[in-house]
């Protein structure tokens, strides 16, 4: 029974309530104040600010050269690039004219000499001294180099020891030392194409060249002048300006590998426009042009083991006829050596 009146009982309930909220309030604050010795008790880990990275575009190697202060280096970039007006017709003081033809390094030494299958130079002179088949002797870098100026270039040979000669291997040496790890110093020489069984249609290779080869090079072979007419901005093909019938390029086999994998300009191995046969047919059309002819060439290669079965030249060691060592077909020619001298032959 409660004996309390209203007014005591009114009193315990407010007693209770404000115990009830001291302890609410208490434990609330005690959570609040545990947080807040938490809070600046924890170090606060620094928010980086967003870097910014401006896209960086390479340097050529045109400005890696210039930037070096390597005169030498820089004079041997400048006469591969710029044969013709630096070592060859264009260049004023006749003594100081080496080649002769309207030819640079880089007409087939593509993209500097750093195309893939471009016949890129990356690496070359690690691969020096040699054994080169049409001196049957191990050579240097420099008689390579010379092979070039004389055959490719229509010109002659430079001193060894001469300044041009080593400028120009300092180029090729920084290109296998600046190069490194590229894709065209995992690669050498060209890319095989497969061989037609059949001889060269001569109609065949002039519709490719008139649909792909004579807007550079133009309708009659000779190449396209730049304005000026000093230098050409894409090299003749035949010609008194082009390659001899003793350069490498005059091999049918090694001329469709470079056409099959680099032109017409723009492209590389990895997106060619030609075929194989219209590589090959072209290929066969421009070698059968009129072109300078180089003395002494039956001096070449005096193992004639060793010797390219579509060189154009003769002397050969096999049964068959010069015409088909310049048109093919090549397959029975290759055959013919494998079995006779057990030769494998790639070009």
């Amino acid at each position: 029974m409660n004996t309390h009146s209203p007014e005591e009982e009114f009193k315990s309930l407010a007693r209770g309530i404000a115990w009830w909220g001291g302890l609410t309030l208490g434990g609330i604050s005690a959570v609040f104040l545990a947080l807040l010795a938490l809070s600046t008790s924890t170090p606060k880990t620094a928010v980086p600010e967003a870097v910014i990275t401006e896209p960086t575009t390479p340097i050529s190697i045109a400005d890696r050269i210039a930037q070096s202060g390597d005169t030498q280096l820089q004079d041997g970039y400048a006469f591969f690039v710029h044969t013709d007006e630096t070592l060859g017709p264009q260049q004023e003081n006749p003594e100081r004219r080496i080649t002769g033809n309207g030819l640079k390094c880089s007409s087939c030494h593509l993209n500097e000499g750093t195309q893939p299958f471009g016949l890129p130079l990356n690496g070359v002179s690690q691969r020096f001294p040699q054994y080169r088949g049409r001196e049957d002797k191990i050579g240097t870098l420099a008689e390579r180099v010379n092979g070039c100026f004389t055959r490719s270039m229509n010109g002659k040979a430079l001193d060894t020891a001469q300044y041009e000669m080593k400028a120009i291997i300092s180029y090729i040496d920084w290109l296998d030392l600046n190069q490194a790890g590229t894709e065209a110093q995992k690669v050498k020489g060209l890319k095989p194409i497969e061989l037609p069984n059949r001889a060269v249609d001569l109609a065949h290779g002039k519709e490719v060249y008139d649909r792909a080869c004579a807007l550079c090079h133009q309708g009659n072979g000779l190449g396209l002048k730049n304005p000026g007419a000093i230098s050409y901005t894409y090299p003749p093909l035949w010609g008194p300006d082009a390659y001899n019938n003793g350069a490498g390029m005059s091999r049918v086999i090694t001329a469709a590998q470079f056409i099959k994998n680099n032109m017409p300009f723009g492209i590389n191995y990895e997106n060619p426009t030609l075929t194989d046969e219209e590589a090959y047919d072209v290929a066969g059309f421009i070698n059968q042009q009129p072109r300078p002819q180089k003395s002494n060439l039956e001096q070449d290669f005096p193992n004639l083991v060793k010797k390219p079965v579509s060189t154009p030249y003769p002397p050969y060691l096999d049964p068959f006829p010069q015409s088909q060592h310049q048109m093919g077909p090549y397959p029975e020619i290759i055959a013919y050596y494998a079995k006779q001298y057990q030769e494998e032959k790639k070009n």
